[in-house]
């Protein structure tokens, strides 16, 4: 029996994806690539963009195109908010929710579509051509779970939901509000992780910093009773809101013992006027104490942000404020997107819409931005010996195999490979040799 899955969106997918993996590995299937023949596929879907939307779209006429036999299930947020739509989608057979998709292995063996050994072609239904299964309740449950691959980090799940309505996002209606395990509970999975070997340990979530919120928790807590844990070497935190990224929070990081200096805290846009549109908790002013401070303790670190382009009311003017403003910041890199209505956001009721062509364009500018940023950074840096996790994987280089890994701070770098250094953590140094060129940053 053959498993083949396809993820869509952000790290916290991956994370639920590699669960249900587990799930499938553990009653004996195999995992095949997502372009081979499989019994099942799995479409982990997003809904972050348009975009996003097609590609989900793409990949289940994919799957049905390799092997019209097979039980297709298309999961997450995509199938959230537009259900409807994807049970249109001839050969679907499962559409599930957030609340729903980590039960989605009983879920086949209830309605009789899980293939087993006896019956290794189970047909699939054709009494209504409709899915068997659509759930889109809001989600309400709250389940931990990390990737499990054989690379070097692993992204662990220990928030979902978020509670702040931005007036562009439709996460909320596909993640629901604002939820996670308890500190002692998160602190036991994080133990399991760490008897698999895994030296790296990246914490995802929706909106990551409200963790704990319903127990009367505080992530900042939960920081530190991670850090005990001495056999994961390094701790990542994935993306935090600014008004969330505390002074208390950053002076732990500093101080921490695994902790890297490396955060990535959504800008949105450098206007207070645009941000007051988007309805976003927090203006310029503290976003730009947030990244001062951090550099302030950290003058090493790296520091990611979000920024939307060509959302509504943004003219030509607050474009460039907004660009001088990110310009000013020691800001390491960016993650650009181009503004997308997005179903049932507050969003679509609003004028002053901007052509799709000027987002894009002004889209382009800050990537070109964000590359000088990085290149910026990555010079100051240059000379230093930082600390670097190596990865299992070989990569090609000009002559032979090289080794690659991440610095602390996030910087690629590679060296001749060593089998030895293979899921270590060493010194190295940081110079025109050692950098990979050109990599691409994964957070």
């Amino acid at each position: 029996m053959r498993l083949a899955t396809h993820t869509l969106g952000c790290k916290l997918n991956f994370a639920e994806t590699s669960h249900l993996q587990k799930q499938f590995e553990g009653i004996g299937f195999n995992i095949v690539d997502y372009h081979q023949k499989a019994d099942i596929y799995i479409i982990n879907t997003c809904t972050v963009t348009s975009v996003a939307e097609k590609k989900c779209r793409t990949a289940i006429r994919q799957a049905i195109s390799q092997n019209p036999d097979a039980i297709i299930a298309v999961i997450g947020c995509f199938a959230q908010v537009n259900a409807a739509q994807i049970e249109k989608i001839p050969g679907v057979d499962i559409v599930l929710g957030n609340d729903r998709k980590h039960l989605l292995l009983d879920i086949l063996i209830e309605h009789g579509l899980l293939p087993t050994p006896s019956s290794p072609q189970t047909p699939k239904p054709t009494s209504t051509g409709h899915p068997v299964c659509v759930n889109t309740d809001e989600p309400h449950s709250f389940q931990l779970s990390w990737s499990g691959d054989d690379r070097t980090r692993t992204f662990f799940k220990i928030q979902d939901g978020c509670d702040y309505f931005c007036s562009y996002c439709a996460i909320p209606f596909a993640r629901g509000r604002s939820r996670s395990a308890t500190i002692d509970q998160t602190v036991a999975a994080a133990r399991v992780i760490a008897q698999s070997g895994t030296k790296e340990v990246v914490l995802t979530g929706v909106n990551t910093g409200t963790f704990g919120q319903q127990h009367g928790e505080q992530f900042v807590d939960l920081l530190r009773q991670l850090d005990k844990i001495e056999s994961i070497l390094r701790f990542r935190i994935s993306c935090i809101e600014p008004n969330l990224i505390t002074e208390e929070v950053i002076d732990f990081v500093a101080a921490s013992r695994a902790f890297l200096p490396h955060f990535h805290i959504p800008l949105q846009a450098g206007s207070d006027k645009v941000l007051k549109m988007m309805h976003r908790r927090y203006d310029t002013r503290l976003f730009a104490s947030r990244v001062e401070y951090i550099k302030k303790v950290m003058p090493h670190a790296c520091i990611a942000a979000d920024v939307i382009t060509g959302f509504n009311g943004e003219d030509e003017m607050t474009f460039q404020q907004s660009k001088a403003f990110i310009n000013s910041l020691p800001i390491s890199y960016l993650h650009v997107f181009p503004y997308s209505d997005r179903p049932n956001t507050a969003a679509l009721r609003m004028d002053e819409k901007i052509p799709v062509e000027v987002r894009k364009a002004r889209s382009a500018e800050l990537n070109n931005l964000s590359h000088l940023k990085r290149h910026q950074f990555i010079e100051s840096q240059m000379g230093q010996t930082r600390s670097v996790l190596w990865e299992h994987t070989q990569h090609p280089a000009d002559s032979g195999f090289d080794i690659q890994g991440w610095t602390d701070n996030y910087i690629r770098l590679h060296r001749p490979y060593d089998p030895a250094l293979s899921g270590s953590v060493t010194p190295y140094l940081i110079n025109n040799s050692t950098i990979v060129e050109n990599f691409a940053c994964e957070d």
